[in-house]
């Protein structure tokens, strides 16, 4: 499966996009706020990929995992997802990672976008929802960007470097998502 924007192309991630996935969660900027750390080993990143792909073959399908690159020269810059929750719930989380050479340029808020479309109108969602650290701005700018209204915040969950950390929870519903 693939998902276009003017400027993205976001393909379905498979085992031959290892190198790039692990360059990517290997850079400590990308790792700041993420839970997972960096990885020990491609081997490593190649387990966490195969777990992605497994999931998307499910079925019921409950996951979407996309590379996202640049549709003009195929350039890999990153990472989006969708995980779905409880059916009848018709809900779902989003979350991203981009490689730091390609933030603010508005790449991340776009292939968003597009996730979001695609959630709301091929997959007929109901909700939208989204974490991220307090401390993350460029992702907490990127959720608001979107339409993603805050909706509060847990205390000590998010398990980073071997501290809590609080993390905000976002939202948005298909009556306001516009494309």
């Amino acid at each position: 499966m693939q998902l276009k924007t003017p400027r993205l192309s976001l393909s379905e991630i498979s085992m031959d996009h290892v190198p790039e996935i692990h360059a990517l969660h290997s850079l400590p900027k990308t790792d700041e706020f993420n839970t997972l750390g960096i990885p020990a080993s491609p081997e490593e990143t190649q387990m966490l990929i195969s777990g992605w792909i497994k999931l998307q073959q499910e079925t019921p399908r409950m996951a979407y995992t996309f590379c996202v690159f640049l549709a003009e020269t195929n350039e890999f810059i990153g990472l989006i997802g969708l995980k779905l929750g409880k059916l009848n719930y018709r809900i779902a989380e989003v979350w991203f990672k981009t490689h730091p050479a390609f933030w603010r340029k508005g790449y991340t808020s776009e292939a968003l976008q597009e996730m979001l479309r695609f959630a709301f109108i091929d997959l007929d969602l109901h909700r939208v929802e989204a974490g991220c650290a307090v401390g993350n701005v460029a992702s907490i700018k990127v959720l608001e960007k979107a339409g993603m209204t805050r909706e509060g915040r847990k205390r000590a969950i998010l398990p980073i470097r071997g501290e809590w950390v609080d993390n905000f929870f976002y939202s948005i519903l298909e009556r306001e998502f516009h494309l």
